[in-house]
């Protein structure tokens, strides 16, 4: 087993901040350690400053996008903060009374489960009117799950009722314990790949409503203002854009009126 110094911890700090704009504190040393070793063994690599030289060659694209996808950390589920499902469902259906469609992004949505929920509800509030949903995140690895749409039961555990019998599929024989987000509604929903801190990509559009949650707390302040920026540059006037309770926009923008906590509204 490979033990990372100091001074090795270091240049990952580094490496993903440039990357994806993450600040890794110190108490991540050993996540950091554990999840690269594999790729030492699997690169056959002696230790983790020769793995790091492997990443700064600029010789192996694919692997630099391993190591971004292994020390991004995903954690999500479905319906996470209801409350801003609530919101959703009744702009949504303010939106459908002057007949326009509805666009909705996911911007850090890991393996699919904030996107689908949003899904479920705009195929509920919008039965009859166009919408879309774009789910985006860094990691490649995690949006490859996200697309196939299937998820381990206990991960579903918040899924309203009425949508899981509308909505899933439950597993059976080999797929016990399992459950498949329906092929109609996956297929209303979009994953790509986007680093929120670079310039984003310009098909991206303009969205009706934006969730950002949980995402600000891997990011220095200087950060957070560049991608709270960048993304806002995206929200149409009079859109709403939502953050993790646990998160604030003081002091990274002013341009936004706080509607309720963890909502604000672009005027």
């Amino acid at each position: 087993m490979h033990t990372i110094t100091d001074a090795e911890f270091g240049n990952f700090q580094r490496f993903i901040f440039d990357a994806a704009g993450i600040t890794l504190s110190s108490a991540k040393k050993a996540l950091v350690s554990g999840r690269l070793a594999k790729r030492l063994q699997a690169r056959r690599l002696g230790s983790f400053t020769e793995y790091f030289k492997l990443l700064s060659s600029g010789e192996d694209a694919d692997e630099v996008q391993t190591a971004v996808d292994l020390l991004t950390t995903n954690e999500t589920y479905f319906f996470r903060e209801p409350k801003h499902f609530e919101l959703l469902r009744d702009v949504a259906r303010d939106t459908a009374v002057r007949g326009q469609p509805f666009r909705i992004w996911s911007a850090a949505s890991s393996t699919g489960e904030e996107a689908y929920s949003m899904a479920m509800v705009l195929a509920d509030a919008l039965p009859q009117q166009p919408w879309e949903v774009i789910g985006s995140d860094i990691s490649t690895r995690v949006l490859q799950r996200a697309r196939t749409g299937h998820y381990p039961l206990e991960r579903t555990r918040h899924i309203p009722q009425h949508f899981l019998k509308r909505f899933c599929l439950k597993g059976i024989e080999s797929q016990t314990g399992t459950l498949l987000v329906e092929r109609a509604l996956r297929q209303k929903v979009s994953f790509t790949q986007v680093n929120l801190n670079a310039a984003l990509p310009n098909n991206l559009g303009t969205f009706d409503m934006i969730f950002l949650r949980n995402v600000m707390i891997y990011f220095n302040g200087d950060t957070k203002r560049q991608v709270v920026a960048r993304i806002l540059a995206t929200l149409k006037r009079g859109g709403h854009f939502c953050i993790g309770h646990s998160e604030t926009l003081n002091d990274i923008t002013d341009s936004l009126e706080q509607v309720a906590p963890s909502i604000y509204r672009k005027p």
